[in-house]
């Protein structure tokens, strides 16, 4: 742990509240106002009395792009040493999703570990669990059935000893049922719907919880939107086959697309990488160049979408005369 300041105690940010943050330390819990300043489940930081002095250096930091139009970040846990990104054997599976799970993992600093739930209803759970391992050679991938307590303590080696393990994932897909088995708190469950297989929001808040084996457990919302924020190093990685080839391409602003000694179409071409990993990855590095422009260009790609809706408008117009 980072030196402390002077008269500074250490505790751990288990919950964030609108109006007060959680704390547990080894006297005990607390309550604490954040006095205006951002804080993440899994932080540590040092108190003094009814006082935060500061945050500790975060030594991984999960952060994805808040909803709406701005750029701001959104904080959704620090110090984590395990992501647990957990989907079902069923429709809600997406390989576009996991690939963006990835990368908030990889940009973090953490393990990934992909958790299948609802094996027992799958004929071929394994088919599930091979297309997340091609998808990183980091990966984990379990299969279980999240309501057999035995089955859901198989996630045990990566919660205890101090270990923190933080779940995300869309809702309905187990994620409180794991929380329940591993920590031993019951929280409310509900159902899926029939029509996509999607359960209900249940968890509401982010929590950080001492799981059974010793360790700890951040169990988050369901998550429907995962935008990036300064990804470039986390998609990198996720997508290394695609960089790798990128590099040996004849022309370095090739686009991948029809350009003469493009290194990238030749590997699609052998079979080596697949076309729909190829455009995903370009999604995802537009994203990427989005979010990560300045304000200037930001405002100037703004007006350039305006005139030409402008433009549209008009000659729209014309026509009808």
């Amino acid at each position: 742990m980072p030196s402390l300041p002077e008269g500074g105690v250490p505790m751990r940010v288990c919950e964030v509240h609108r109006g007060h943050i959680d704390l547990l330390g080894a006297a005990g819990a607390q309550q604490l106002a954040p006095e205006g300043r951002a804080f993440a489940v899994g932080d540590w930081v040092a108190v003094s009395g009814d006082r935060i002095l500061s945050i500790l250096p975060r030594r991984t930091e999960l952060v994805r792009k808040a909803a709406g139009e701005g750029g701001e970040t959104q904080l959704i846990a620090a110090n984590v040493d395990t992501l647990g990104i957990v989907t079902s054997c069923n429709a809600d599976f997406s390989v576009a999703r996991l690939e963006r799970y990835l990368v908030l993992c990889a940009q973090a600093g953490c393990l990934p570990l992909v958790v299948l739930t609802k094996a027992d209803l799958c004929d071929d759970p394994a088919s599930y669990r091979r297309q997340a391992e091609r998808l990183s050679p980091l990966v984990t991938a379990l299969t279980l059935d999240a309501r057999d307590p035995g089955e859901a303590r198989s996630l045990d080696p990566w919660c205890r000893d101090g270990q923190v393990l933080a779940l995300v994932g869309m809702s309905g897909v187990g994620k409180t049922t794991l929380q329940n088995a591993l920590t031993g708190v019951e929280a409310e469950t509900q159902g899926i719907r029939e029509d996509d297989a999607r359960g209900r929001h249940t968890t509401t808040v982010r929590a950080m919880r001492r799981t059974l084996a010793g360790g700890w457990l951040i169990d988050t919302p369901g998550m429907r939107g995962l935008g990036m924020v300064e990804a470039a190093e986390g998609i990198g990685e996720v997508f290394a086959e695609i960089e790798e080839a990128a590099a040996l391409c004849r022309f370095r602003d090739c686009g991948h697309e029809t350009e003469p000694g493009c290194a990238v179409q030749a590997a699609v071409a052998r079979g080596e990488i697949g076309a729909d990993r190829l455009t995903r990855w370009r999604k995802l590095m537009r994203e990427e160049a989005i979010h990560s422009e300045t304000v200037a260009e930001s405002r100037a790609r703004q007006k350039s979408r305006q005139r030409v809706y402008n433009e549209g408008k008009q000659r729209s117009r014309d026509k009808r005369r």
